[in-house]
């Protein structure tokens, strides 16, 4: 077992960028053999910087062969604030060195961290081959009411065994590009007129402009308390300005450009909602749909559909020749899973997310 150092930069100490690459290799190898959708797969350039936040730092770990290949890797990621109970826990074995024992190895050593950290409540993520509702026999389905995954695969059946909690599903969806404008369109003059006069959107792309940036920080806060997650609540997930623009500034070395839609609430000037979609440079590479909420107190004004229709026409109109959209959302979100299917977006995987208490 070898814990790697987390590189600064994709330029850094060869070494360690090298077997952070291997890491990654590793992790996007496992998850297509699920899925088949090698287009979920973030690079390492990508991915780095959601691992350099000091308020939730990742550690990595690595089992390599007798050879020097790393043939398997886990993640142990935590949030710093004095008596956070929870952690997030990830594995991927190689899929030509997989039923070797391997995942058992590494399930071992990041729980026994969280045992030792004093963490309660371990939460994963596994991807699944599921494609829209599962129903019937051999399906595993969601305490929530919606969505379920295969009972025959291996991830199931390893977290199962294990005495992990099956809690949710997340809808993995895709709009192919360019989207029906007259579709967007409809859908943008009906979302107009439910949010009324008392609300208008803003987009930017990169850092966010100074007068946002304390209504960003809050909804990036209300994310941990206000989407939807089950009966799996976690602690609150305190952004501060700082962590924002710690934030921004790494994701400023990705080879993706963060564009933000955000709603405003005219008579408080704050931010009501958002969603950011992650635009690659490369433009064969699809758009990723990441962090979107609409505040409590703010929904029933179909936001959520201003948000979305908004983003879909920034990226024709400013990021022209991706081939699609992807999103991640949980099963039970009718609201938004509603105007994904109106505006074209379709299931083509799931997610699982699982817990255990101890």
């Amino acid at each position: 077992m070898i814990e790697l150092d987390v590189p600064a930069t994709m330029a850094g100490e060869p070494a360690v960028v090298e077997a952070f690459r291997e890491w990654v290799a590793v992790q996007n190898a496992a998850e297509v053999a699920v899925t088949g959708l090698p287009e979920l797969l973030w690079t390492p350039e990508e991915q780095l910087p959601y691992l350099l936040d000091t308020e939730a730092p990742s550690r990595l770990f690595a089992l390599r062969s007798p050879d020097g290949a790393t043939v398997a890797v886990g993640s142990y990621d935590t949030k710093q604030a004095p008596g956070t109970p929870n952690c997030w826990i990830s594995i991927a074995v190689r899929p030509d060195h997989q039923r070797r024992g391997l995942g058992t190895l590494l399930a071992d050593h990041l729980e026994g961290i969280a045992r030792a950290d004093g963490r309660t409540q371990w939460k994963t993520y596994a991807v699944s081959r599921q494609v829209g509702p599962a129903v019937g026999h051999g399906c595993l389905h969601a305490p929530t009411g919606f969505g379920g995954v295969p009972e025959d695969e291996a991830a199931v059946r390893f977290l199962t065994g294990r005495g992990w909690r099956f809690g949710q599903v997340n809808r993995i969806s895709r709009l192919l590009l360019p989207a029906d404008h007259s579709v967007v369109q409809t859908l943008y003059e009906r979302a107009s007129t439910a949010a009324g006069a008392d609300y208008r959107v803003h987009t930017w792309a990169g850092p966010t402009p100074r007068q946002w940036q304390a209504g960003i920080a809050l909804l990036e806060t209300r994310m941990s308390t206000d989407a939807p997650e089950g009966d799996m609540e976690e602690p609150e997930d305190v952004w501060t300005l700082e962590r924002l623009a710690e934030h921004e500034a790494h994701l400023a070395e990705s080879p993706r450009t963060m564009v933000t839609v955000a709603v405003e609430h005219i008579p408080s000037t704050t931010l009501a909602g958002f969603t950011q979609l992650a635009v690659p440079n490369e433009v064969t590479q699809p758009v990723m749909q990441g962090d979107t909420l609409v505040l409590r107190e703010h929904r029933g004004h179909r936001l959520g559909w201003l948000l979305k229709v908004v983003g879909i026409d920034t990226i024709a109109r400013d990021h022209p020749g991706h081939p699609s959209i992807i999103t991640f959302n949980a099963e039970e979100n009718r609201p938004m899973l509603d105007v994904n299917e109106a505006v074209g977006f379709l299931a083509v995987g799931s997610e699982g997310i699982w817990e255990r208490r101890v």
